[in-house]
């Protein structure tokens, strides 16, 4: 993906880094620890490995997310947030995922939550979740 030259805003550059479907999903996934490939693939769901990985060097061209190949065999590369803007990118997703589960709560769509292991208040105040 290119980013275009001109802009009317500099949110219309974050905009364009993280458009799609799968990219703050991956983020998300890569929160805690690096991780492979196939646990990466494995942790979202409907995802191809073909789309994952397009999304990866995406998110790698724009600093988001490293790449870390180890030596010997079998082949083992493991991918991981930059301690920089991905961390601070990251940041934004967690606001998102936390506005999405307010609105499930609102909506009494808490079965969903419960089944994903997804922490929510059930007062209405914001909590933290992972």
């Amino acid at each position: 993906m290119k980013i275009r030259e001109d802009y009317t805003c500099p949110l219309e550059i974050a905009h364009d880094i993280m458009k799609g479907k799968w990219k703050p999903i991956i983020l998300f996934q890569l929160q805690r620890e690096p991780v492979s490939l196939s646990a990466l693939e494995r942790s979202i769901a409907g995802i191809s490995q073909k789309m994952l990985l397009e999304q990866l060097k995406e998110l790698q061209a724009f600093g988001l997310v490293d790449k870390h190949a180890f030596d010997g065999y079998p082949l083992r590369v493991e991918y991981s947030l930059t301690p920089d803007r991905g961390r601070r990118m990251l940041e934004a997703v967690r606001i998102m995922q936390q506005i999405g589960v307010d609105i499930m709560v609102e909506q009494g769509q808490t079965d969903f939550l419960d089944a994903k292991g997804i922490a929510y208040s059930k007062d209405g105040c914001p909590q933290k979740s992972g």
